[in-house]
């Protein structure tokens, strides 16, 4: 009896897994989008074919701009739902809502910044044909939620997210132009190198502050004010910091912060769950590293007499990606007013939660950017009214009084829900700058008497003329160089590096958007935070788009090519000062390198150059390094990591050794010589956001006794490496055979949120070894700020393109992970491995086959 028992509780038991596991694959079938048949689209004008190729480009096909605008929108939530959702809570600062307090102070910076009332008024000034294109974007977007049974993907059950909140709008037209503002927000930032700079002027004398943010090589400090002895003697430090620096103890290394959970297997640990986010928000500010790639060869100096194209932007790497490949085709026709309705035909780039393609080309032109990164932001110390906390101090004015001006802080109230607890309101305050920054950011409380002073944020992406959104949609018509440059005139945010090539052979560069200029008598220059009562460092204007630097069609044929890599692209003798914080110039001296070794250049030669990963930075520390092998040092591996050491080129290979010895070595270093000059507070709160590269390049060639110690450098070099080798040993164990720069140094594409729950992030990350470094070509930037991967690669190519004006047929591209932002999908990671081994996909608008072919109909 008790075996028969048995055999039927195991025949229960095995048909209640047969049905769960029935139930759980037709849920994952069903979160798969329809790519074949006929769906109704309510809301659109027209039929719309929507076809994707061999290649998993989406090719969108309508009778007008309208119904393209809508399809894209319709696609991007079919196959990216939860990062529009996710995306829209960011920007709106309504992560609280699903992660509890745990992004409470991310959602406090994103209300206090007003990204959403900002996109509010730059959509009430866009013209009638950018509110179109939004409107029918966002149109599309709502209508997959209203009319699809495609089933929710796992994140909005699992954290029991509702697409669109409480109100259901998934997204709105002013969504999409708060996406743009919120990508100005991650590429056009340098407010947290001001604050860096007032954080360390506390614990350094002004010269070794410019030694720890040095110029651009070639350069002099932009400005010669004494930032010690002016924020000193203005009083702005808290008078209960330690005066005398802590030491960082050897080896030490600061952890990502978690949260006060411990068990981050629990999606109940949401500071876990939320710690990317704040890891993500506690980097705005900060432009250090948020670069990229793009050059045009002229058609004298390739194989075909055509131009060449190249472009691989750098972001962080997330998963799924922020790009999404699509084409939008529209013939031209007539509109009901019997006015000509221009065509729309253009292939490449598309960024979920807008409507036109970002970066690619039309049938005869194309054009990649590169992060400008010039200074236009500002941070102003404003001063309190010592008898009213709510007023601050204005101008004087020009002879009156000498009694002092003061005004109320604009102040409105934000309400934030938060999940299981009541919700918190928010007064936020603007001065006549911007809004107040010191009110939710932590470190500026840490450090700064708010008592006495406030800082205030002046971001020119914030002003109501943006219409960044309105130029990309007119590049998307554009057929020559010419007009396409014409078309960013209207760009404002943020600054990009254009290259443009058309078939007819012209090429152009241009930065477009819109840059601040500073009075004659501003000796701050936007470098650091300035006295928001004196009107000499208030803007003083626009440079013209005329006179943003360029370069035409006969300057780049009479060189053979243009490149930029976020270097100083200001010309000699230029009238304007625009920055001075740019990226040091290795990639871009890397790549005029290889330009230049080749006469005639093919698509294959870019690809080469694309994939290089030969490091200058490294080569220039590295006879410090060999200088600590050959000394005496008593550690039990120096032998063998020296053998592994012989004959390395800088090249920063996944499968070699030395690339890993070399970066951990580096990172000590950092630490035990800058970490020890500023102590631990301060290189804390500095260091993992920059690398100070620079620095320790400077030190060690000078033997710098000031930061090294009175022995110099050698001494620390040599126990950096000694705390280095017991890192890795630690980590890899005693065979130094077995330590590889690529097992230490994968690509991480984080999920947003599932990238910190141990137990899913297997299943939602995407990650590959790869090689490269922070100074490559083909880029592999890391901080190394202590969690268990402090050498991944979390930003690097985002996409690499490949654009040939001969043949726009042979062009190419590739990017990490894969179209699909549905992770059961073979299309969520199926790009990862060409990606790293610097493959491509065709990048075609008549592909020879397509795959799948879906029609929406109105």
């Amino acid at each position: 009896m008790i075996l028969a028992w048995l055999k039927r509780l195991s025949a229960a038991l095995l048909a209640l897994l047969l049905i769960a596991a029935t139930v759980a694959g037709l849920y994952i079938y069903r979160t798969f989008p329809a790519q074949d048949g006929e769906l109704q689209a309510p809301g659109l004008l027209g039929q719309v074919t929507v076809a994707r190729d061999a290649a998993d480009v989406t090719h969108i096909k309508a009778q007008s701009p309208h119904d393209a605008w809508f399809a894209l929108g319709y696609v991007h939530a079919q196959e990216r739902g939860w990062q529009l959702e996710f995306n829209r809570r960011a920007m709106h600062g309504e992560l609280s809502e699903v992660f509890g307090p745990a992004t409470l102070e991310t959602d406090k910076l994103l209300r206090t910044l007003g990204i959403m009332q900002a996109a509010e008024r730059q959509w009430q000034n866009l013209p009638a044909e950018g509110r179109d294109a939004m409107q029918a974007y966002s149109d599309g977007v709502n209508a997959f939620y209203r009319s699809s049974s495609q089933a929710l993907s796992p994140e909005f059950h699992i954290l029991g997210v509702k697409p669109g909140g409480p109100s259901g709008n998934v997204w709105s037209p002013v969504d999409s132009v708060a996406w743009s503002l919120m990508m100005a927000l991650d590429l056009g930032g340098n407010w947290g190198t001001e604050f860096a700079r007032l954080s360390a002027a506390r614990v350094l004398k002004t010269n070794e502050l410019q030694q720890l943010f040095p110029p651009y090589p070639g350069e002099q400090p932009a400005s010669k004010v004494d930032f010690a002895k002016l924020y000193s003697d203005l009083g702005v430090y808290r008078s209960d910091l330690p005066v005398a620096t802590k030491k960082i103890a050897a080896g030490a290394r600061q952890s990502r912060a978690r949260g006060v959970f411990d068990d981050e297997n629990s999606l109940d640990n949401v500071a876990a769950v939320a710690a990317g986010v704040n890891d993500w928000a506690s980097a705005l500010g900060d432009v250090e590293g948020k670069g990229s790639n793009n050059w045009v060869v002229a058609g004298s100096h390739t194989s075909t007499g055509k131009p060449l194209l190249a472009n691989d932007p750098h972001l962080g790497l997330s998963a799924p990606a922020v790009w999404y490949f699509a084409r939008l085709q529209v013939s031209e026709g007539q509109g009901a007013d019997g006015k000509r309705v221009p065509g729309l035909d253009v292939i490449g780039a598309t960024l979920p939660g807008l409507p036109f393609v970002v970066m690619g080309h039309t049938g005869k032109v194309a054009w990649g950017f590169t992060n400008t990164a010039p200074d236009v932001q500002d941070l102003y110390l404003e001063q309190i009214n010592p008898a009213n906390a709510q007023q601050y101090r204005l101008p004087d004015t020009p002879g009156a009084n000498t009694d002092r001006v003061w005004a109320g802080f604009k102040v409105h109230s934000e309400t934030i829900k938060v999940k299981n607890q009541a919700d918190v309101v928010l007064d936020v305050r603007e001065s006549r700058h911007g809004p107040v920054l010191s009110d939710v950011q932590k470190p500026h409380a840490d450090l700064l008497d708010l008592r006495k002073y406030v800082v205030a944020l002046r971001w020119s992406a914030l002003d109501a003329d943006n219409q960044t959104v309105l130029a990309g949609l007119r590049a998307n018509r554009a057929q020559s160089a010419d007009e396409l440059i014409a078309a960013f005139s209207a760009y404002h945010s943020p600054m990009q590096n254009v290259v443009t090539a058309d078939i007819h052979g012209r090429t152009a560069f241009k930065a477009v958007g819109k840059v601040p200029l500073r009075k004659p008598d501003n000796d701050i220059l936007g470098t650091a935070p300035s006295p928001g009562w004196d009107s000499r460092y208030d803007w003083a204007g626009w440079l013209p788009y005329a006179q943003t630097p360029e370069a035409g069609h006969s300057v780049i044929e009479g060189k053979g090519w243009w490149a930029t890599a976020n270097q100083r692209i200001t010309p000699p003798a230029y009238p304007f000062f625009i920055g001075q914080d740019w990226t040091v110039p290795y990639r871009y001296e890397r790549i005029e390198q290889l330009l230049a070794a080749t006469a005639r250049h093919t698509p294959e030669s870019m690809q080469h150059i694309q994939g290089d990963q030969r490091s200058a930075a490294t080569l220039r520390l590295l006879p410090f390094l060999q200088k600590a092998l050959s000394e005496p040092s008593g550690h039990p591996l120096v032998e063998a990591v020296r053998r592994k050491m012989a004959g390395f080129d800088g090249t920063m290979r996944a499968d070699d050794t030395a690339p890993l010895v070399f970066a951990a070595w580096a990172d000590e270093l950092a630490r035990g010589i800058i970490g020890a000059k500023l102590g631990e507070p301060t290189f804390k709160a500095l260091y993992g956001k920059r690398h100070f590269r620079s620095t320790l390049e400077d030190v060690l060639e000078r033997n710098d006794s000031g930061w090294c110690g009175a022995d110099g450098c050698a001494a620390p070099s040599t126990a950096a490496l000694n705390r280095a080798l017991d890192r890795l040993q630690a980590a890899y164990g005693k065979d130094v055979e077995g330590w590889t720069w690529g097992k230490a140094h994968p690509a991480l594409s984080a999920h947003k949120p599932f990238g910190n729950v141990s137990w899913l992030k297997p299943f939602f990350d995407v990650r590959v070894p790869t090689g490269g470094d922070t100074f490559t070509v083909n880029v592999g930037q890391y901080w190394a700020t202590g969690d268990d991967l402090p050498f991944a690669n979390r930003q690097a190519a985002s996409l690499r393109a490949i654009y040939d004006l001969a043949d726009l047929e042979n062009s190419r591209f590739i990017y990490q992970t894969g179209q699909s932002g549905l992770v059961f999908s073979g299309r969520y990671r199926d790009m990862t491995d060409g990606w790293a081994a610097v493959q491509y996909r065709p990048l075609q608008m008549n592909p020879p086959v397509f795959v799948h072919q879906l029609t929406l109909t109105p």
